[in-house]
Parts: structure tokens; sequence; C-alpha cells
């Protein structure tokens, strides 16, 4: 649900970002800049909160397209311009609060949504949003709302599926990589192909192994040696920071019964390392109360089958509440530590 409404909600407030910046165009680009140091703080502040809303949304709308034509790591940037938007957001309620409840109080929104085009008439000139010179009106007020309105139902619609899942699915056109599906029993979404990571099938044959570290002596493990400790199965999903979603049964070896072979039965954390050898993701770090988790698998088999070459064959970790990214696939090392 959070990955779902945060790539979803960022998606759907695009229209209205775009309106809101379109209706307030004449004070944005008013010249000269500022007439005063009262002025000139606003204006400072405006510009924090346009360029941080901006930023937010380009910036996510290249991530969960996977364009990072940025030289910078996203999610640093994304966070703060993150607290950027919402310092400046507070500073511009704190100021506008008492002339938008007058604005509002002075009309009936009713009689606005009412008003046809032909009867559509500027605000008055002494309103620092007006334009000077407006131009005749070509859209009505009720006819602007009904238009970002539906330009956000529009992306939601077209989004909502690839977190709900099921029926809905085919819907959202929006989905980037997760339209791409496996068969059988693994005809879920893959974000990431065998292929692109450079996994084969000769990589992951007879001669794979587990590698376990942290405890006294090193610990390797075949696909037999795995299938033949005790399996545990748990239906969990896999949320992506794209804003798709799955739920899957899982099965395979419990993470805490691997530390416990290694030799350190009560890990501080895990580090995951996969066979693909180049990424962001191509590792991940697991607190201890991850590790612990009953449901914390380092997964074999997906809904009662082996798992595809796509779906990280011959094991993946699977760990409850854990976003998609970090759950590696094609592991070839468990690192326990103690401290």
């Amino acid at each position: 649900m959070n990955q779902g409404v945060h790539v979803g909600l960022g998606l759907v407030l695009i229209p209205v970002v775009l309106a809101k910046l379109w209706s307030v165009a004449p004070k944005l680009l008013s010249w000269p800049p500022s007439r005063s140091a009262a002025q000139l703080l606003e204006r400072l502040t405006l510009l924090l909160l346009v360029g941080g809303v901006l930023f937010e949304i380009v910036t996510g709308v290249l991530n969960i397209q996977y364009d990072y034509v940025f030289g910078f790591s996203f999610y640093t940037a994304h966070y703060f311009g993150a607290w950027v938007f919402i310092g400046a957001f507070v500073v511009h309620l704190v100021v506008k609060v008492p002339k938008m409840i007058r604005v509002l109080r002075s009309r009936s929104l009713r009689q606005m949504l009412g008003t046809s085009r032909a009867e559509t008439r500027p605000e008055p000139v002494d309103d620092d949003l007006v334009a000077r010179e407006p131009s005749e009106p070509t859209l009505s007020r009720r006819g602007a709302l009904t238009l970002v309105g539906g330009g956000s139902l529009l992306l939601g619609a077209l989004t909502l599926g690839q977190s709900v899942g099921g029926f809905t699915r085919p819907s959202a056109l929006l989905l980037p990589r997760g339209r791409d599906s496996g068969e059988g029993p693994n005809g879920f979404p893959i974000n990431r192909t065998s292929e692109a990571a450079g996994i084969t099938a000769e990589s992951t044959g007879p001669t794979w192994r587990l590698v376990l570290l942290g405890g006294p002596q090193v610990i390797e493990l075949d696909l037999a040696g795995l299938r033949g400790m005790a399996q545990h199965s748990a239906k969990l999903p896999i949320a992506c920071v794209e804003g798709w979603s799955t739920t899957q049964v899982w099965s395979g070896v419990r993470l805490r019964d691997l530390a416990i072979l290694a030799g350190v039965p009560m890990p501080k954390s895990a580090q995951v390392k996969s066979m693909e050898g180049s990424g962001a993701f191509n590792q991940a770090t697991l607190q201890a109360n991850q590790v612990s988790d009953p449901d914390s698998l380092l997964a074999l088999r997906v809904n009662g089958a082996e798992l595809s070459l796509d779906h990280g064959y011959p094991a993946r970790v699977i760990v409850p509440a854990l976003p998609g990214v970090h759950n590696t696939k094609w592991v070839e090392m468990i690192e326990f530590r103690s401290r």
C-alpha cells in the first residue's frame, strides 16, 4: 500500500500542479521580482515551493521509468527535495491561509460551478493573481476543474491496477516494466530479467553454491543441500518502488535457520549478495528483526513450482515489508554479522 499510494498519488497530482502553476503564472512571472524585503522573502519561499514540487515530480517519474539522466543519487536527492518542498509549503500556508479562508467565504462554490463560459468574468484587477489584460475566456471555471479532475482520474485509472493487481492489472497502461510476466506459477511481474542482469543458465547450474559467512568457518551449500533443509512457506508481496506489487506463495529455507547453520544464531544484520556483478541493487543489508522473522526466506520455489531464472533461480530473498529492490535475486552469498 505504501509504495502504491506514493507512486499513484504522485502521478495523480501532476494535472493539479500544472493547473495551479498556470493559475498563478501572472504573479509567478511578474517583474521586477520584488519591491520590498517582505515580497522578496515571499518569492524565495515560492521558488523553493515551486522548484521543490517540480523536482519531486520530475525525478519521481524518471525513476519509475529507470531514466537516470541526472548525475546524482535519486534516493538521496528525492528525500531531501521532499523536505525542501515540505518546509516551503508550511511557510506558504502560514502566509496564505488567512487570505485563502477570506476568499473561500466570499462566494458560493455551487454558484461558481454553475457559471457557464459565456457568463465567466475575470477576477478584479486588484487581485495580484490576475493578468492585467486578460483575454476572452475559453473555458469556464467548471470546465477547468472538470479538465483537471478528469486528468487526475485518468492517470489514477491507468496506474491503480499495478498496485491492486488481479483483474485490474491490464488497465495499468502506465506500468513501466511490470506488464512483462513469467508463465504458469511464475506468471507475475518481472522487474529485471536475467538477461539484463547477465545471469545465464550455465552460471546457475550444478556448479552454483550458496556461501554462508560470519561464523567460525565458511559454509557452502548446493541446491540439493538447501532442498534437504526444513522448508517453510509464506504468502508475501513484492512491493516495487515503481508502484507495482504482487503477492505470491513462496517456499524455501528460513533465513534464521541459515544463520544458525552459519554459526551466528543471533545476527545483528546480514549482507546478501547477488550473482549479478554490477548494478545498484546487486546486494542488500537486512537488519536483525528481518533475519529473525519466521517468514523471512531464502526462497527456492513459488506457488509450488521452482523459481524461473527471471524470478531469481536458484534462490532469492523474500522478507516481509521489505521493498522489492532489496529482495535480492540470484543469491550467491549471505554474510551474517554478529556486530
